[in-house]
């Protein structure tokens, strides 16, 4: 009988988060609409339908995901297109598909996969191609992968889903990072971001009327809800401070929120999390997510296949950088953005698409170090 091996220490802090985004979600119900149904329930489900997924791609393995990475890409590409005509409007955003009787679908979430699985084989096919690469060689990989980037955030920044393309964005760069091109292209790259971001707040902050002819009334009331943030003022960020900061050393209790705030299910579960478990709570619930990210990080630390190390670098800023921007937003320290906290927050698409990144990181911890090339 094939024996099954399965990290221990991806699967148990996972399982640890299934069930602190359960309790939680039961607990934020107090102020969800119920129209939306039980949502703690449903999260159950999607987490049930999550670990099968595993299961499958424990059998497929990622080699698998690799050979298929544009069949992925243009798939992922077409969805975002279709959601630009087909999609059902839900907050001012055709983010999401909506299938009656089954609930919504984001295809944005799983294009974080893809675009990791299509760049993870571009790095690698470049790395094989050439051994010493040209300046040329480098600024051509870079043209080619930065325009792979460049298609979904531009379909996904339509929608509108700033969020989203800012995770992309993200992705890019942390797999861009370790892939052996030179330093100087993340100075130039950085050089170039800062003069085109200085120049466009410079307008937003001195002339909003040019802002608005130059990049439309999308884009500045956009940039006026990030900074927004900086007066601390709004009646989500404001509530979700007073629960939280109430909440002392235990907090008020499960199920006890004493306060409402929009998205308590989402975008600020852990707000509800913080004010139900006080400040025990929070770093119990910290602990396990450095644990988990401390183990990914060891993970790319082994002998593995090169496209396994590219693809943990985006797995790893990706889940860094959103733990870090919903929990900073949630206690006002960055700008909300809608970026929800992996694993916690509720949403079908984005628990599904975290359990496919699961499927992946099991399996790169049991793959041996071959060579393989991916056209």
């Amino acid at each position: 009988m094939k024996r099954i091996n399965i990290n221990l220490r991806i699967i148990i802090p996972i399982i640890l988060l299934a069930v602190i985004s359960i309790i939680t979600i039961y607990s934020a119900g107090t102020y969800t609409s119920k129209d939306l149904g039980n949502l703690a329930l449903k999260q159950f489900v999607w987490y049930i339908i999550g670990f099968i997924l595993v299961g499958i791609l424990y059998k497929l393995k990622n080699e698998y995901l690799y050979r298929n990475s544009w069949v992925l890409y243009i798939i992922g590409n077409i969805l975002l297109l279709l959601l630009l005509f087909f999609g059902t409007p839900i907050n001012n955003s055709r983010c999401w598909f909506v299938i009656p009787g089954v609930g919504s679908f984001q295809p944005s979430e799983f294009m974080k996969i893809f675009l990791m699985i299509t760049l993870a084989t571009m790095i690698h096919n470049f790395r094989s191609d050439y051994k010493n690469p040209t300046t040329k060689d480098e600024f051509i990989f870079i043209l080619k992968t930065l325009g792979i980037v460049l298609i979904p955030s531009i379909l996904t920044f339509l929608q509108p889903d700033t969020g989203c393309v800012l995770i992309y964005l993200i992705i890019y760069f942390c797999m861009m990072f370790v892939s052996g091109i030179k330093l100087r292209w993340f100075t130039i790259a950085i050089g170039s971001l800062a003069l085109v971001v200085g120049t466009i707040l410079g307008i937003y902050f001195l002339n909003g009327d040019l802002f608005i002819k130059l990049f439309g009334t999308s884009i500045f009331y956009r940039l006026d809800r990030i900074f927004a943030w900086s007066e601390g003022t709004g009646l989500q960020l404001e509530n979700a401070l007073a629960a939280i900061g109430s909440a002392g050393l235990f907090g008020h209790g499960f199920n006890k929120t004493p306060i409402y705030f929009p998205e308590s299910s989402t975008d600020f579960i852990f707000a509800v999390f913080a004010s139900n478990f006080g400040y025990i709570g929070v770093l119990v619930l910290l602990g396990i997510i450095i644990y988990l990210d401390i183990n990914i990080i060891n993970l790319a630390r082994k002998k593995i296949l090169d496209t396994d190390k590219f693809i943990l670098a985006g797995i790893l800023g990706m889940l860094i950088f959103q733990q870090i921007q919903n929990i900073g937003m949630t206690v006002g320290l960055l700008p909300i953005t809608g970026i929800t906290l992996p694993f916690i927050s509720y949403g079908g698409s984005s628990l599904l698409s975290y359990m496919v990144l699961v499927g992946i990181l099991i399996n790169i911890s049991n793959e041996k170090k071959r060579t393989y090339k991916y056209k």
